[in-house]
């Protein structure tokens, strides 16, 4: 689904991305999935992120923060959940793009590996996307969601696309895909 679910020419304000998964099994190295933002200004959309929010930081204006983090997706209902004020973020950016990396610290793992992972974008209780990590078992880390401000309206375009490479996921993830 592309665009918003706002209203007619409001543009999308406030979303929240959410992820959860099953623990391990009993005797096996905790899974860690984490939420990645990058936002990026217009002028250069798929460029170096101005900054990123994760597991250990928030954005500097308050605009994007990490609700919730879970270390090994024990608990009830989603483990990590990031709140996106869209339209609180200064004017100079026009793109925001939002992943997930699995940590590699117990171990190289892979989607596929993850029992029962899924993500959801929604605006309010309305799910713009919510889906499994099928196309991308393979992957280390995956962008997920990108919202793009154009006219003053911030919309929605789901992005999922996998990367082998973990570590490097944060400085990719915003590249354009044919990059």
């Amino acid at each position: 689904m592309s665009g918003s679910v706002s209203g007619i020419g409001k543009g999308i304000a406030k979303v929240e991305v959410s992820l959860k998964w099953d623990p391990s099994p009993m005797g096996q190295p905790a899974i860690d999935l984490d939420l990645v933002a990058g936002v990026y200004r217009h002028a250069d959309p798929h460029g170096t992120p101005v900054y990123l929010v994760h597991f250990d930081s928030r954005s500097p204006d308050g605009t994007i923060t990490l609700s919730r983090d879970s270390r090994d997706g024990k608990g009830f209902g989603w483990d990590e959940v990031m709140t996106l004020e869209l339209g609180r973020l200064a004017e100079e950016f026009g793109r925001v793009v939002v992943g997930t990396v699995i940590q590699q610290s117990n171990g190289e793992r892979v989607f596929s590996q993850v029992p029962h992972a899924r993500y959801r974008v929604a605006e309010g209780y309305t799910a713009l996307a919510e889906e499994d990590f099928a196309a991308v078992p393979g992957a280390r880390a995956a962008t997920l969601a990108e919202f793009v401000r154009e006219g003053g309206r911030w919309s929605f375009r789901p992005a999922v696309r996998g990367f082998d490479d973990a570590e490097g996921f944060p400085r990719a993830m915003g590249a354009a895909p044919d990059a």
